[in-house]
């Protein structure tokens, strides 16, 4: 029994090319354009800062007004033979007035001088002023000392009475260092509390 196939027909140009099998034909692409984008990074962020304060050593941190209020009992020394005060002794005066009565401490003033009571003739004289210059301050009660005649030092005696009567802050001006009233290398040896003293 014969078996016929039937074969295509030759044809002038091939169905298939190699170009058509391998590149899709324009028609199956869409073209889209690309849109631009801009992309905002943000910053790296700052590395956080970081204030170190030092800490004040407990001398700093306490206010020179808290330290006044701890001096209860000042010493007013009245060292100069002016009947009327010198200026220096008034400005010691006035200024430990304004203590006294700002921070309710207790004064007390000491008149030293080595010569006797019975040579001064205007040792009354002198009180008065003391006496009228605290009450200017706003001050009129306090103690009153006199370390007459002895010879001791002003120094010395400034240094007892206020070690004896426990002494929080004594009051001087440096009018009584230039003078040489008062040897100001012997005032740490011989004063056991603070002095505070006023230039002129």
């Amino acid at each position: 029994m014969a078996v016929s196939l039937a074969l295509p027909l030759q044809t002038a140009e091939p169905l298939f090319t190699a170009a058509s099998l391998l590149t899709p034909p324009l028609s199956a692409l869409s073209y889209r354009p690309l849109r631009r984008r801009n992309f905002c990074f943000p910053p790296p962020p700052s590395p956080s800062l970081l204030r170190v304060k030092s800490k004040p050593n407990e001398a700093e941190a306490i206010p020179l007004a808290y330290t006044f209020t701890e001096f209860k009992q000042l010493l007013l020394p009245v060292i100069d033979r002016n009947p009327y005060l010198t200026d220096g002794t008034k400005q010691a005066t006035s200024t430990i007035a304004a203590l006294a009565k700002k921070y309710g401490a207790e004064v007390t003033v000491v008149v030293i001088d080595e010569k006797e009571r019975e040579t001064l003739s205007e040792h009354d004289t002198q009180l008065a002023s003391i006496r009228w210059h605290l009450a200017e301050g706003g001050f009129q009660e306090f103690k009153l000392l006199e370390r007459l005649g002895g010879g001791n030092k002003p120094t010395a005696i400034i240094g007892e009475v206020a070690d004896e009567m426990n002494m929080d802050l004594v009051v001087l001006s440096m009018e009584a260092i230039h003078s040489k009233h008062v040897d100001a290398n012997l005032l740490a040896e011989f004063i056991p509390c603070p002095v505070l003293l006023l230039p002129l």
